[in-house]
């Protein structure tokens, strides 16, 4: 049975130690609110549909695993309730720890259809006589429940405008700067530890294992997504999980991770040597911060998002390696949930964004070569500035060089 739950906006002072909806004051999640809605109204529409878990986290605080399964939460162009549709398992925890107006759920001890909750919830907003649009996240919108909402909105869905949330929050508040300078910080002090665990003999595992441990001890959550470490004839991987594998003198190795602190990610990227880098190492370590460098000093307000990736891309096609870039050169940081932190904008060939002041980006030019089986790729973090990019990451971007 559907039941709903009617919670009132409260002040609050942002308190470290609590989660979620104390993470930031009620009047920046007025503020988020407010702007949202007034996008919905230039988009010619009266509701928007909403599935992304980093755009429900943005608007209402919420931490909850509810992504796993069928959630929405559902805003008005106009002052209304914002409601949440999550299944039964996270009632408390969408209670206690999320600003929602009207809280439903499906579910709970015995199986229920959520679409059929979610057609109910739709009946009492009257969103049949509505124009409204959703968003169609990748990984979080089930197929299957993609095209039975769409049948079930029929005429009244008019718009998929699943990057309307996302779009508004790439510039930071300086509340969320502040945590993800937190975050950069206790990423600085992993990578530290990281260094310090290299050793030959030691697997991949081992030294992933002290990573974490400092990560979690140091304040940081859980990432969104897992460590990236290869070593030896596996730094061609450009995102190779850790092994079982042994470190061995002459390994070549690359490591990247991210550091959450309340969901907000910095990510840090480091490459390594076990002994003396070769003629080779060296020349691609070197050409992999040459072109990151050429990408920072492109970076800053009113840019196209796509020139700072032509820096790069120019520094490593005239090394002849350009058909060893397998990957973006940079993205938008945003409060990570599983399987990624990155937000839809790319420093990438096509991409039609302008850099704004208040924006942060990784930096992450890489070369993978698979002839070779080496791979290279340093990953920093910068904040967009009128007049360029802050560095955000200060652990040192030299090679790490384990004698």
């Amino acid at each position: 049975m559907l039941d709903s739950l009617t919670y009132a906006f409260e002040r609050s002072r942002i308190r470290i130690h609590d989660m979620s909806k104390h993470d930031f004051s009620a009047e920046e999640f007025g503020s988020r609110r407010a702007r949202v809605r007034e996008a919905i109204g230039q988009a010619g529409l009266d509701w928007l549909l909403v599935f992304h878990p980093v755009s429900i986290h943005w608007l209402t605080g919420s931490d909850a695993k509810s992504y796993q399964e069928f959630q929405c939460l559902l805003i008005s162009a106009k002052p209304g309730p914002v409601c949440v549709l999550t299944r039964d398992g996270e009632r408390h925890e969408f209670r206690d720890e999320a600003l929602v107006d009207q809280l439903s759920t499906w579910g709970g001890g015995e199986p229920e259809d959520p679409v059929a909750a979610f057609e109910r919830l739709a009946a009492s907003l009257e969103l049949h006589r509505a124009r409204v649009g959703m968003e169609v996240p990748a990984y979080y919108l089930h197929p299957h429940h993609y095209v039975r909402v769409k049948q079930l909105l029929a005429g009244a869905l008019v718009a998929e405008p699943t990057n309307l949330i996302h779009d508004l929050k790439l510039v930071k508040s300086p509340a969320e700067l502040a945590y993800i300078r937190e975050a950069s910080r206790i990423a600085d002090t992993a990578m530290s530890v990281f260094r310090d665990s290299l050793a030959t003999g030691r697997s991949e595992l081992e030294v992933a294992g002290k990573v974490y441990e400092s990560l979690l001890s140091s304040g940081s959550g859980l990432a969104a997504s897992p460590i990236n470490l290869v070593s030896g004839e596996r730094s061609c991987f450009s995102h190779g999980a850790p092994t079982q594998r042994r470190l061995r003198r002459g390994d070549f190795g690359n490591v990247e991770y991210g550091s959450a602190y309340k969901r907000y990610t910095a990510t840090i990227g480091r490459q390594f040597s076990i002994g003396k880098p070769t003629p080779a190492m060296i020349r691609m370590y070197d050409l992999v911060r040459r072109a990151a460098d050429a990408q920072i000093a492109a970076i800053r307000a009113g840019v196209l998002a796509v020139i700072p990736h032509e820096a790069a891309k120019k520094m490593i096609a005239d090394a002849g390696y350009d058909h060893c870039r397998v990957h973006t050169s940079g993205y938008g940081l945003a409060p990570g949930f599983p399987p990624t932190w990155g937000e839809p904008l790319h420093m990438i060939g096509g991409s039609t964004y302008t850099l704004e002041a208040g924006m942060v980006v990784s930096v992450e030019p890489p070369i993978f070569d698979g002839d070779q089986r080496l791979g290279a790729r340093l990953i920093d973090n910068v904040l967009i500035t009128q007049h360029g990019a802050e560095l955000l990451s200060q652990f040192s971007r030299d090679l790490i060089v384990i004698e």
